[in-house]
């Protein structure tokens, strides 16, 4: 009898085995995804990332070029003309965005029943529709011939404003990707909002807390991490920009230059000038500055705690 107590396996151990046997099966499971991660992002990065080590001449052929494209890339006047036009529209899109999403999902939180629900859709709306199709539709209501803006300011003898022109088409890109992610924002600031529970509002109003003061020394607060985590998700989707002056470049009159963000620069060199070795080393370079933005940031809002409060 005492041996027999003695051969029992603990309850550790039966965990242990049981861990084991369902190791295979769950690796089943996520196979398929680990199948096309790696033959539509792993592949192609790793390829693109040889490529980037190589030149390509008529004269010379293929040769290897190490680190040089890199340094070409970093001294290249297009590849910093684009990156200081995307920082500089990151410092200015990302706090509008962060502000219009915050307005709307704290007014949303305040607001009950269907007019709240209709409310969230058609603020979410402007991001459902894909980007492609948006900015056509952008493209439509900027046109100076036949958009309805112009048509209006033309019922009222004056001439509108046409929005990507050279001189405001900083302004018009601006206007079209806070429109196009802010609904995003909002949801997920709004469900932050959904999590925290009633009780606090209730003491704070019982210490004489006004509405005001609820939204900006409570609610914002409490919502920092979901704020810090839209941060992140814009400056790496801003500085990545590409679609919409993409789509917009034909009727903007030659604002959109082949060079004017360093994605439309890869773009351009590989697909129209065939340089596929020097536009793979300037994605790499783009990643390297995103990779090196966010690292900063999430290295400052975590001495700091967070930056909201």
């Amino acid at each position: 009898m005492i041996d027999t107590l003695r051969e029992a396996p603990s309850a550790t151990t039966v965990r242990t085995r049981r861990r084991r046997a369902t190791r295979p099966t769950g690796w089943l499971f996520i196979l398929p995804f680990l199948i096309v991660f790696a033959a539509f992002l792993l592949a192609p990065l790793i390829y693109a990332g040889y490529l980037s080590l190589w030149t390509k001449g008529l004269a010379t052929g293929t040769t290897f070029a190490g680190f040089d494209n890199y340094t070409r890339a970093f001294g290249d006047p297009s590849f910093r003309k684009g990156l200081w036009f995307v920082l500089k529209f990151s410092l200015v899109v990302i706090p509008l965005q962060i502000v219009v999403a915050l307005v709307a999902a704290l007014v949303l939180d305040e607001v009950t029943g269907r007019l709240a629900r209709f409310s969230r859709l058609v603020i979410f709306l402007p991001y459902a529709v894909p980007v492609v199709l948006g900015a056509l539709m952008w493209g439509f209501l900027y046109s100076a011939s036949f958009g309805p803006v112009e048509q209006i300011a033309t019922a009222f003898d004056v001439r509108a404003p046409f929005l990507l022109s050279q001189g405001n088409i900083f302004y018009g890109l601006l206007n079209v990707v806070t429109w196009q992610w802010s609904g995003y924002y909002m949801i997920i600031i709004y469900a932050a909002l959904r999590s925290i529970d009633s009780s606090i509002y209730e003491a704070a109003r019982i210490d004489g807390a006004s509405g005001r003061q609820i939204a900006f020394r409570i609610k914002v607060p409490m919502v920092s991490s979901a704020l810090v985590l839209i941060l992140i998700f814009s400056l790496i989707g801003t500085l990545q920009f590409f679609t919409e002056p993409q789509i917009l470049g034909p009727i903007a009159n030659g604002s959109v230059t082949p060079d004017f963000t360093p994605n439309i620069y890869a773009f351009n060199l590989a697909f129209r000038y065939a340089q596929f070795n020097y536009a793979s080393a300037i994605s790499f370079s783009l990643g390297f500055v995103v990779f090196l933005a966010v690292a900063i940031f999430m290295v400052a809002t975590r001495k700091r705690g967070s930056i909201f409060t």
